[in-house]
Order: structure tokens, then C-alpha cells, then sequence
């Protein structure tokens, strides 16, 4: 039987009020296999997506999200528990390949469907830039946030729709692949290697990565470390990437205290031989251009602010993009939680240097619903890190690291949205004996007021 969806309240209508993409409504994809052959030269992708399936309405057709650079070729279905399950037709348009079945497919059925596919994978241009699979010089990368999954493979591409996955990919040697989750296998046959990963945790399609290049490993951790943290990066970058990353694992150890255990298995880093404008998160791994490894630690707060992302971001997904200072204030903050560690400059200092910052900026931004124009605006980044240094204030550091915790702890693998993070904040004040008033004032003028509130000020 299906699982309930992991939010906790319905979508809202038929179309996503930020990327202005319909929804694909009727059912939940609960795993992909993605079976892909990558010539990097030409640039030709060929795959191979089954998808397994639960409806949660009857369903006599249905929509995925796939860009119209990749052609199906082929999609078989195959039911379960006697549920016969058959692919009339499909057609592709508007980005999205429509599915019509035989028959209608009863509600709360289990299914698969095997798509086929191909085509010269292409990046898909957004009001944001352009997302997803983006060829470099020497081998591709894929950066999708929010919505640059369909660029390589058909998915529900959503963020509030996670599933587990393995992914295989076979490439030309000497390539290297870096995927999320763990390697099974790698095996050469002549002059292509597969490569064959497991994510083992639910993951949103944005998160979902493809790294290939001409690529060293490095350790960053000790060995035997219980969560391994590695890099892959050029062999002309080896030394300068060894010493950018070299506080990677202690900022690791950092937030393991202050947020709970790290939610997979391993962390890494990959550096591409191209600039990139800003690093990039994925879940169990992070994207940095050649361009931030300097070797002069110029770039150590989106170090530390791509790890936290693993935390808030990752394991605690979105609902809906509206939500999205759950993610980048918290992981801003992480920022300011490192220095606080590593330099002894107190996060309060931080706050305050930033809150100058947006004061003397335009006040028009509503953080709980900034628009999809700004809601990669640094104003969103900043005042959420903001409000969460606010909560810290207000509830004292044992009492805010307790509810951080439990609030990481609750959410983990799973989505979230501010009305979890303020339960949280209630319970925790009622036990320390902060008013709920003081907690309902902070949070409408944080979220729900443009003028930007008070300096967050500690009692006296």
C-alpha cells in the first residue's frame, strides 16, 4: 500500500507557484534506477530510467518531467499483485513526456515503468540561469537546483517528492563519475568503466548529482574516520584543494555536535577544472569550481556553509520552495557557527555585521514567500540566518542547540516546513519558561513583516 506523502499539508493547486511548472499529480515515484552511457566527446547520453511507482488516485495517464533534448524511445510497464499495467501511448511536449495506459490503473497500485531514452543532454534555461546537465571542457556536471533534474533523466521533479535511487553510469576512460551514495562497483571493459552508486536515503531530484572528469581522489579525513570525507579533484589541484579543504573534517566533527549525527555515509567534495559563479550542493556531496581553490582559504565560509547544507537541506527537505530560508538561513548560520569555533568571533558579531548589511538595502522581501525573482537573493540567505540567530537569543544557547537537534533529529530524511521548526521553538520555550507571545512576536516579524525587526538583543 502507498506511504503518505512526507509533507504535512496538501500541494497547493495544480501548478508550482515558483518554477510555474504543473505538478504530476496521482502518484509518487518511491525509487529510480537510472542505467546512463555518457560519451563525453560528442556529448550523447543514452538511458535506460525505471521507475517504481504507487498511484494515490486511479489513474488512466499520467505526466513526468523530461526535457525535450532527450527523445523516449521506449516505455513498457509492468504491474504488481495481479494489477495488469500497459502503456497505450506517449508523447512528449512542453516538457513533460505524457502517459496514457490501456486501461485505468486502480488506486494504490504498485507499478514500474521502463523508459528509454537519448539524446545531446542540454542545461534547461530558467528564470535562475540554466539548471542541470552542463557539458565542460573535460567531462559534464549537474547542478539542478530547483528544477534542472529533467535534464537528464524522467523524474517528478519536485522537491517535496524524494525516493531512493541507484544510478549507473558507463563513460570513457580515464573518466572519472562521482555520484551520490555509496560506489557499489566500478569495472572496465575495454575503454569505457561503469560505475555503479546507491543512495540509500530518500532524495529530492534537485539533489541528485552526476560528476565526470579527469578527477584524483583525495582523503580529507583520517582513516577509518566513521564518516569518510574525500575530494575529487584535478591532479594540477591536488596540493591547493588539500590545503582549501584541510578543516573539512573538523567542521564535520563541528556540526555532528550542534546539529546531530551526519545523515549518510560519506561526504565529498568534487572540483571541476571549469570556474564556477558559486559552489554547489548536492546530497552527500558538494561542487566547487577550480576557481575556489586558491589555497588561501579565501573561500572557507561556503566550505563550511555547502556541509551544512547536508543537515538543512538534504536530510530535512523542502516542501515547497517558498520555504527555502529554511535551508540557506540555517546553513548561513552554520557559517557563522564555524568562525565562532575556529576564530572565536561570536555569531552575534556576524549577525550584527550583516544586519547593517540588509537595513541598507530596499526592505522588500517576505521571507516566509520571497517570490521565485528572490528567493536566491542573498536578502533571503541573510535574514534567515538572521531569524535563527534571533531564536538563539531568545531561547539561550543549551535551549536552542536542544531544539536545533531535535528539530534535525525529527525531520531527518524526510521534508520540512516552518510550522515544524516553530513546534520545536514552542516546546522548547514553554520548557524553559519563555513566553509563547515572545515566540509568536519574533516569528511574524521575521517571516511575515517586510521591515526589517530589531537587532536581536540578549535579555538583560
Amino acid at each position: 500500500m502507498t506511504r503518505n506523502r512526507l509533507r504535512s499539508t496538501p500541494v497547493p493547486g495544480v501548478r508550482d507557484a515558483y518554477t510555474g511548472i504543473d505538478f504530476n499529480l496521482g502518484f509518487h515515484v518511491r525509487a529510480y534506477h537510472l542505467d546512463l552511457s555518457y560519451r563525453v566527446g560528442p556529448n550523447r547520453l543514452d538511458g535506460t530510467a525505471t521507475l517504481r511507482l504507487d498511484n494515490w488516485e486511479p489513474l488512466t495517464a499520467m505526466t513526468l518531467d523530461l526535457a525535450p533534448s532527450l527523445r523516449v524511445q521506449r516505455i513498457t510497464a509492468q504491474g504488481s499483485a495481479g494489477v495488469e499495467v500497459r502503456v497505450s501511448r506517449f508523447r512528449q511536449s512542453g516538457g513533460k513526456l505524457r502517459i496514457t495506459f490501456a486501461q485505468e490503473i486502480p488506486v494504490d497500485s504498485e507499478f514500474t515503468l521502463v523508459i528509454r531514452y537519448a539524446g545531446t543532454p542540454r542545461p534547461i534555461r530558467t528564470p535562475w540561469g540554466t539548471l542541470g546537465w552542463e557539458e565542460l571542457e573535460n567531462g559534464a556536471l549537474v547542478a539542478s537546483q530547483p528544477n534542472g533534474a529533467p535534464s537528464w533523466f524522467p523524474c517528478d521533479d519536485t522537491p517535496d517528492e524524494k525516493a531512493l535511487y541507484e544510478i549507473i553510469v558507463t563513460t570513457d576512460n580515464p573518466y572519472v563519475v562521482a555520484v551520490n551514495g555509496t560506489l557499489l562497483s566500478k569495472k572496465t571493459a575495454g575503454s569505457r568503466t561503469t560505475w555503479r552508486y546507491q543512495v540509500g536515503n530518500p532524495m529530492a531530484t534537485y539533489l541528485a548529482t552526476v560528476q565526470i572528469g579527469d578527477y584524483v581522489p583525495l582523503l580529507l579525513s583520517e582513516e577509518g574516520a566513521a564518516v569518510p570525507v574525500r575530494a575529487w579533484v584535478p591532479p594540477a589541484l591536488r596540493d591547493s584543494a588539500r590545503e582549501e579543504f584541510a578543516d573539512q573534517a573538523r567542521m564535520l566533527e563541528l556540526y555532528t555536535g550542534l546539529f546531530g549525527p551526519y545523515p549518510f555515509n560519506s561526504y565529498s567534495v568534487v572540483v571541476t577544472e571549469d570556474d564556477l559563479e558559486i559552489p554547489l550542493e548536492a546530497q552527500g556531496l558538494s561542487i566547487f569550481g577550480a576557481n575556489h581553490i586558491r589555497g588561501d582559504h579565501a573561500w572557507e565560509r561556503l566550505i563550511a556553509h555547502e556541509l551544512s547544507h547536508q543537515w538543512f537541506g538534504n536530510s530535512l527537505g523542502l516542501a515547497q520552495w517558498n520555504d527555502i530560508w529554511l535551508n540557506e538561513g540555517f546553513a548561513c548560520y552554520a557559517e557563522w557557527l564555524w568562525f565562532e569555533h575556529s576564530t572565536g568571533r561570536h555569531a552575534a558579531d556576524s549577525a550584527r555585521e550583516h544586519y547593517a548589511e540588509i537595513a541598507a538595502q530596499p526592505q522588500t522581501i517576505l521571507l516566509a514567500d520571497p517570490g521565485p525573482r528572490d528567493m536566491f537573493d542573498d536578502r533571503v540567505y541573510k535574514r534567515g540566518a538572521l531569524t535563527v540567530h534571533a531564536l538563539r537569543v531568545l531561547l539561550g544557547d543549551d535551549a536552542f542547540f536542544r531544539m536545533v537537534r531535535r528539530y534535525v533529529a525529527t525531520g531527518r530524511h524526510s521534508v520540512v516546513e516552518p510550522i515544524d521548526l516553530k513546534r520545536e521553538v514552542l516546546a522548547e520555550a514553554r520548557a524553559v519558561g519563555v513566553p509563547e507571545d515572545e515566540v509568536k512576536n519574533l516569528w511574524r516579524a521575521w517571516l511575515h513583516q517586510l521591515e526589517l525587526p530589531p537587532f536581536p538583543e540578549p535579555r538583560r
